[in-house]
């Protein structure tokens, strides 16, 4: 498939999602809402792929949503940013529901629903550059990308009002102090460190990473009865694997497993 926004390769079962708008701040527009919502619908239905990676080209991850662009519409704003979130929400939610784990490389700022793409990360690996801010209430909006059920769940519904009502901006240290990232590094560093991440996670039991992913998303909304039952149900599911029958067998001879993603 051609893509407009972002580049979009995989090598070595590793997915390499980049957003490409430099010019716009790799701000997000409807062309690059389809682009994401294709390119994850893709890391969710090749099982080939094992790992995503996502970055931003340039100076920014991404600037958020395209104002500039937005304004072309007119009074038909609020029809073309429903347009725009359907395709957004798409991709959030494959590539957050996939089996395949998403490593967010972030470099320079992420606000707004940039902000959102980089927290949706299963592992997040941000520059020391990095910027982390929610920018909506700077134009009159409301946060949008899944920005309200990430946020409260990892750094709490104190800071999360915080953060969104006062704009509060987050350097890269202070997003890792509030459990925002996983990893801070120098800027030089960012990719190496990244795609190191993303190829360890490709090499392993794709299938038990989709498993955990599912109950951790489940976990919030859950009892800790009806938490315990998916838990159970998950792992008689795993033992059905090729990828499980490796690990305990490669477990009980001292041996590195060579996991297949099956």
């Amino acid at each position: 498939m051609q893509y407009e926004t972002i580049t979009f390769e995989v090598k070595d079962h590793v997915a390499y999602i980049t957003l490409n708008r430099p010019d716009a701040a790799n701000g997000v527009n409807i062309s690059m809402g389809k682009d994401l919502m294709h390119a994850a619908i893709q890391c969710d239905e090749n099982s080939d792929i094992r790992a995503v990676l996502m970055t931003g080209v340039g100076k920014m991850f991404s600037a958020g949503g395209d104002l500039k662009y937005f304004t072309e519409f007119g009074d038909n704003l609020g029809s073309a940013l429903k347009e725009l979130t359907v395709y957004c929400h798409a991709a959030a939610s494959r590539l957050m529901r996939m089996n395949a784990p998403l490593v967010t490389a972030v470099n320079g700022s992420a606000a707004g629903i940039g902000m959102s793409f980089a927290i949706c990360g299963d592992l997040v690996i941000a520059a020391e550059s990095a910027i982390f801010m929610t920018a909506y209430n700077m134009v009159g909006l409301s946060p949008d990308g899944g920005m309200t059920y990430l946020l409260p769940r990892m750094i709490g519904l104190a800071r999360t009002k915080e953060i969104l009502l006062t704009n509060r901006r987050l350097s890269a240290q202070e997003a890792l102090d509030w459990g925002l990232v996983n990893k801070v590094v120098p800027d030089g560093e960012l990719m190496k460190e990244a795609e190191a991440l993303a190829r360890r996670l490709a090499n392993g039991p794709t299938l038990s990473f989709g498993s955990v992913k599912r109950l951790l998303n489940e976990a919030f909304s859950e009892t800790l009865e009806s938490q315990m039952e998916h838990e159970a149900r998950g792992i008689v599911d795993m033992t059905k694997t090729k990828d499980a029958k490796e690990g305990i067998a490669a477990f009980i001879e001292r041996r590195r497993p060579n996991f297949t993603g099956s």
